[in-house]
């Protein structure tokens, strides 16, 4: 069968770079840092005392108080960037059929926030069970979907994928499949994460996981510099819409970008490793230009999972040299979870929104906080270190690889009819 074309048409986003696409794109070119002290809770006891926390977010600007309660951060999140998504996208909620636009939403965690304080409370009231009514539905990571789809009345397919901190990167993918096989017209899909908590924090701590630089929060999320020691923890959420290229051709709708094709691997080697060689990195990324039907050289701009861990860096440069080539070279390549941060499941989406923008901009956002160079990864590569570039972008491929060895790979592109 003849596969359909997939565009994106809506873009929303709200992490510690801004509430909203516009502002969180000219803190992404301006090479601003998100992260700071942590405010969400007391973190003086915890090894790390900072995150990339959404500032100053009040969520009755947004919706009713008695609504907001029955939601967990993670899914007021969703919800905040589903109606940006939506509003900018130009769909005509009263002409859309509405059995064919779906919602597919990703957590890598969902409800810690919910399940920790239900957990506090049960302890405090001496184990008495008195748990909020709320608990469950607040909790599971499959709910901030449900309430989108409910919002909205949309009835078309409605699932959560999680694989950890690819899983919104799985939602990208799912849609975009389930649009070009003619399943639906379009869907509202991302992902979203709030783990700024006693848990979360605490968590990745005990697994050495996230940088303990407390007395210079900003540098701390350091992609490829010598001095990296484990990611900072952010929290956020982005959404797109993904639509059949007819669909929104017919209704008149803004094109961002084409959506080309995806690639999913699995590393098969550790829970949180990555393959030292990068072959699951490697893999996906061949996946996904196969899938798009496009050689190495069409593509201008990798913006690369960049954790600034230790491991993750190395791996996946390498992985990068491995399927380029010299082409590799050529590349511009940036980590915006410098200035992001690591929003987990949340991530994939957020950091595809940034190749998208880049393609529409013709401008590279940067990686912040390169002091040093690490003699372990390839220094002829242009990580665009420090400084945003201009340069023309026909195609873009965003990396999300999660704990469990979970890789995906999404490739944009200039749309062009």
């Amino acid at each position: 069968m003849e596969l359909k074309r997939v565009v994106v048409t809506g873009l929303g986003t709200i992490n510690a770079l801004g509430h909203n696409a516009a502002e969180t794109w000219q803190n992404l070119i301006s090479g601003v840092s998100g992260a700071g002290p942590i405010t969400n809770f007391d973190a003086s006891k915890f090894k790390t005392k900072f995150a990339c926390e959404v500032k100053n977010f009040d969520v009755t600007k947004y919706m009713p108080r008695q609504d907001a309660r029955k939601l967990d951060r993670y899914a007021q999140f969703a919800m905040v960037t589903a109606d940006e998504a939506v509003l900018d996208s130009g769909l005509d909620l009263n002409t859309i059929d509405k059995d064919r636009v779906g919602v597919i939403w990703a957590s890598g965690i969902g409800g810690l926030e919910t399940f920790l304080q239900e957990s506090i409370n049960y302890v405090k009231a001496d184990y008495t069970p008195k748990f909020n009514p709320f608990f469950i539905p607040k909790m599971i990571a499959d709910i901030a979907s449900g309430h989108i789809s409910i919002k909205y009345g949309f009835r078309g397919p409605n699932f959560a994928t999680v694989s950890a901190c690819a899983s919104s990167a799985n939602a990208l993918v799912d849609a975009f499949n389930y649009i070009r096989l003619g399943k639906a017209d379009a869907f509202v899909c991302g992902g979203s994460e709030a783990a700024v908590n006693e848990a979360g924090v605490g968590g990745f701590n005990a697994m050495h996981a996230i940088s303990t630089r407390n007395d210079d929060p900003k540098t701390a999320s350091r992609p490829f510099d010598k001095g990296r020691d484990g990611f900072v923890i952010g929290e956020g959420s982005c959404a797109l819409i993904l639509e059949e290229y007819e669909h929104a051709l017919k209704r008149g709708a803004r094109i961002y970008a084409e959506f080309a094709g995806g690639g999913l691997t699995a590393d098969a080697h550790h829970i949180t490793a990555p393959h030292p060689e990068g072959l699951g990195a490697t893999r996906v990324m061949k996946c996904a230009l196969e899938d798009a039907g496009m050689k190495p050289e069409d593509i201008d701009y990798v913006n690369l999972h960049g954790t600034s861990t230790g491991l993750g860096d190395i791996a996946e440069t390498k992985a990068v040299v491995n399927v380029f080539g010299e082409h590799a070279y050529k590349l511009s390549i940036s980590s915006t979870k410098s200035m992001t941060g690591h929003l987990l499941g949340a991530t994939g989406a957020l950091e595809a929104f940034a190749a998208i923008k880049a393609i529409e901009t013709g401008i590279i956002p940067p990686t912040i906080n390169h002091f040093d160079l690490d003699e372990a990864i390839d220094t002829k590569l242009d990580f665009t270190f420090n400084v945003a570039k201009k340069r023309e972008v026909r195609a873009a491929l965003s990396n999300t690889f999660g704990f469990g060895g979970h890789n995906v790979s999404v490739i944009v592109k200039k749309f062009i009819k």
